[in-house]
Order: C-alpha cells, then structure tokens, then sequence
C-alpha cells in the first residue's frame, strides 16, 4: 500500500438513486415509501424554464413538510452556467436549514466550479449556524469534466461520489446516439470469415472506458462511483445489463428514472447470498491460516492471497451495511 491514506467519504447505501422531478410533487410521498437508498429532487433537466421557481419552492415544502423516513436526500441544482443555480442553492440550504443530505451538482467540468459551490454552501451554513454540513455529489457529463475528473475529484471535503452522465457525455463528445445508456449496434467488431464465409458480430460497450476513468478518480479519492440513467424504462433486462456491467467496473449504484427501475437497481448491487458465503468462507480460512502459523492458504482449489482478503471483507461489510446475513 503506498504511504498514502485515502480518506473515504461518509458511507451511505448508494445502490438506487431515484430521480423526482421538483416541478411534479404529487410523486414526493411516493419516493419517501419507496425503496430507493437515494432521493434526489430535481431542480435541472426535468424541470422547464418557466417552471424552475415553482419547483424550487415546491422542493423547499418537501423537504420541510414531508415524512421521507430517514431517506438519504440529495437536490440537483441548475447548471452554473445559468442564473437559476445560486438561488437553488441559497433558497434552499436557507429555508430548509439541516434537511438536505447532499447537493447534486450538474456538468461539473472544472475543479473551481467545485470550489465554487463550496464557497457558497459554506458562508450559508456560516450565517445560518448549521449543525450539518451539506455534502456534494458530482455528474461527470461532458468532454471537459472527463478531462479533469482527477483533478475534480479531489476538489473537496465535501465531495461524496461521482455519477457518469450519459446522455449529456455523449451529446458533448458528439457521439453518435441519441439513446441514455445501453448498447449501440454501431459499436462492434466483426471476426474472420469462417470456413463457410460467416461473420460474426459482437457488440462492445461504448461506454466503458468513460466509466472506468471515473471509477477510478473516485475511488483515488474515497469517492462512490455511481452509474447514471438507462432511458428505456420498459427494458428491465437491459437496465439490470447495464447495472451488472457497472457493478463489474467498480460502482456502487446507479441512477432510477422511473420507479420501477429502483427494485432492479437494489438487486443488482446487493451482493448474492452465494457471494457473501464464499466471502466468509475466504476469512474463516484465511484466520484458520494464521492460528496455524501458515503464511498461504487455499480455498476450493484457489490461492487466497491478501487481495482476495480485502475484497472478501469489502464485500461481507456492503451485505452487512445492506442488512445482509
């Protein structure tokens, strides 16, 4: 291990985050009783221009009014290009004081664009006498915020995970899809011709590369790496796809656009039963190993080593956060 300590983020559940429009608040009760780990209250994208204020104050009556049951809640701000996003953020951190958990920021593409957004948070929480310090989640959306995602990583205390934003990352490397998520049928590769002249097709995951980078600036820095949305919300089979290859890279959830994808989420980042078991299997061997004075040990015909230490205590620590066996 190097000399240095990565200093990880406060843990929370992160496998379903749910997205709630602030400018539909007929669906708030429904979120508090569902299932998501994350809520996050919409102020961008789902949100029309003329609509922007009347959803912030309709968020502000949420956060005070509502019973969210503990939920984790998290608020995506309006782009800091745009003049909506200091008012998401004063009004409020300032009129519900201590009741938001995290600030979603969006199309983060610079280290000072978090240091920004610090600054302000900080001289609210100053003035108003917060006992609860706000933390931030960042969406790596665009060309420029993967370009300085280590950097941006780094950029605060506050910081508590990455979300890649698929659908304004492909729209801002011009990529050519006009789907959120899932597989493109351009990307693929075709084998050789058999002895009968047939090719095959396979298809690739245009995405892979974006995520891993991300996986890995947050996790440099004790971040949670979160997959972002799947459009198609009648196809359950591609979401969970999706999810499994997210969990596979590293992340620890991923977004929900519609409700019904929140049960998919939670299954396919919650460690299986068959996972978990082997995983206590690896530590009772390996602290049968030690008690025994024997330096290597083996498990079902496979070497233990110390990696597999680490990634079987990670694994039975999520199960048991998830309230596993």
């Amino acid at each position: 291990m190097s000399f240095t300590i990565i200093e990880s983020a406060p843990a929370r559940l992160n496998r379903s985050e749910l997205a709630v429009p602030g400018s539909q608040p007929q669906f708030f009760e429904k979120a508090a009783k569902g299932a998501a780990d994350i809520v996050f209250l919409d102020l961008e994208d789902a949100v029309a221009p003329d609509e922007k204020e009347k959803a912030r104050k309709n968020v502000i009556a949420a956060l005070n009014e509502v019973d969210w049951r503990g939920k984790t809640l998290s608020l995506r701000i309006n782009g800091l290009d745009t003049h909506y996003m200091y008012r998401d953020v004063v009004d409020v951190l300032e009129q519900a004081p201590g009741k938001l958990d995290l600030i979603m920021i969006p199309k983060i593409g610079t280290a000072a664009d978090v240091y920004a957004l610090d600054m302000l948070a900080t001289q609210i929480e100053q003035a108003k006498g917060a006992k609860k310090r706000v933390g931030f989640e960042l969406i790596v959306e665009t060309a420029l915020g993967m370009q300085n995602v280590e950097a941006i990583a780094g950029a605060s205390k506050r910081l508590e995970s990455l979300h890649f934003g698929v659908a304004d990352y492909a729209a801002s490397t011009r990529a050519r899809t006009t789907n959120i998520g899932g597989a493109n049928p351009d990307y693929a590769v075709l084998t050789d011709k058999d002895e009968s002249g047939r090719r095959e097709t396979h298809w690739g995951d245009a995405w892979h590369y974006a995520l891993s980078r991300m996986v890995v600036a947050a996790r440099a820095n004790g971040l949670r790496p979160i997959d972002g949305p799947f459009g198609d919300f009648s196809d359950a089979e591609g979401y969970k796809a999706a999810a499994r290859r997210a969990a596979a890279l590293g992340c620890e959830g991923k977004w929900a656009i519609h409700p019904s994808q929140v049960a998919l989420a939670n299954e396919s980042f919650t460690p299986s039963a068959k996972e978990v078991e082997r995983a206590r299997r690896i530590l009772a061997a390996m602290a049968e190993a030690q008690r025994e004075g024997r330096g290597a040990v083996a498990l079902d015909g496979r070497l233990i080593d110390i990696a597999s230490i680490r990634q079987a205590e990670a694994l039975v620590k999520k199960a048991e956060a998830m309230g596993g066996a």
